[in-house]
């Protein structure tokens, strides 16, 4: 099994991009629809090491990881739709997408592509930098409560997105109104990652997986994060544990261009099923901090309903 990475041009291009290895094999493609080092783009590289079988001569299909950022998803989004009935090609996306649909005004909607599957399901984690003087959960609720015009947020995510309704949620569960501070979007964890080291934000809501190795230094500190229990990869609290009575989850997953056929969708899903018994694919989750959350076809085109559901409520409610 071979991945290679590439950047696709032409995404304002009506025709359909095509790709085959030196060796004239095709190959399929995976979209990450936002800036390389985000939690999409380590979704689709661990992927491509699970669904490949790194053996000469298999029959498995080798994998192109191909960035795509831009408007949270909707850009990769719309690139999906051009390629109607592409059945060798799909792009990761997650709730990020979800919230960058609700909050911008876009042409295009989940309608534009076949659901594949929900692949997993990933905490999401309050960081500070080390330098900073909260030391604990209760330390920034204490702040945050104080004054909540005086601390910036951000995340790799828009509002709407896993890391901006984190944060929404953390603010009502304490009392304060999420207006009150400063939130700010960045295109996926890689651009997040310099504005918390440099001070540029006081406090990042963002998926444990992106940050694993800058906590493990000790550059970030993490005080809490958003599931109902702890995972060996951080030493933190649980929101729960540490006061604050929120769970949630962030997750990812696919989905195919529109106009395949039952049957090359079956070959999807059928490959994502498999996951499920594949120790490599167990690895890859213990090794994030992710947990296996698989949903296929009708399952997971009805989620996607409800999470879009969740995101308009989250987002609309009165403070």
């Amino acid at each position: 099994m071979c991945v290679a990475v590439a950047v696709l041009v032409g995404a304002c291009s009506s025709e359909p991009a095509v790709f085959a290895g030196a060796d004239g094999t095709p190959r399929v493609q995976l979209v990450v629809p936002s800036d390389a080092g985000g939690g999409y783009d380590l979704t689709a590289r661990n992927l491509t090491q699970a669904l490949g079988s790194g053996t000469p001569g298999s029959t498995d299909p080798d994998y192109d990881v191909v960035v795509l950022p831009g408007s949270g998803g909707i850009v990769g989004l719309g690139r999906l739709a051009l390629e109607r009935g592409n059945p060798d090609l799909a792009m990761v996306m997650g709730l990020g997408l979800i919230g960058a649909l609700e909050t911008t005004e876009s042409d295009n909607s989940l309608s534009e592509a076949t659901p594949v599957a929900k692949l997993l399901e990933e905490p999401e984690v309050v960081l500070v930098p080390a330098n900073s003087p909260l030391r604990t959960m209760n330390d920034l609720v204490d702040a945050w409560r104080a004054d909540p015009s005086a601390l910036s947020f951000a995340g790799g995510s828009a509002e709407g997105g896993p890391d901006g309704l984190f944060r929404i949620l953390l603010a009502r569960a304490i009392g304060v109104d999420p207006s009150a501070s400063q939130y700010r979007q960045y295109e996926g964890g890689g651009q997040l990652l310099p504005a918390l080291l440099t001070g540029d934000v006081d406090v990042a809501t963002t998926g444990v997986s992106e940050y694993l190795d800058q906590i493990s230094a000790g550059t970030v500190r993490a005080l809490a994060i958003s599931t109902d229990e702890r995972v060996p990869v951080v030493d933190a609290p649980t929101a729960r544990e540490a006061g604050v009575d929120v769970v949630f989850a962030n997750w990812r997953g696919l989905l195919a261009p529109p106009g395949i056929t039952p049957d090359q969708a079956t070959t999807w899903t059928d490959r994502i099923r498999d996951l499920d018994t594949s120790g490599r694919w167990q690895d890859i989750l213990t090794r994030n901090g992710w947990r296996s959350s698989i949903l296929t076809g009708s399952d997971f085109a009805e989620f996607l309903g409800e999470q879009a559901r969740f995101v308009h409520e989250t987002l609309t409610v009165t403070p």
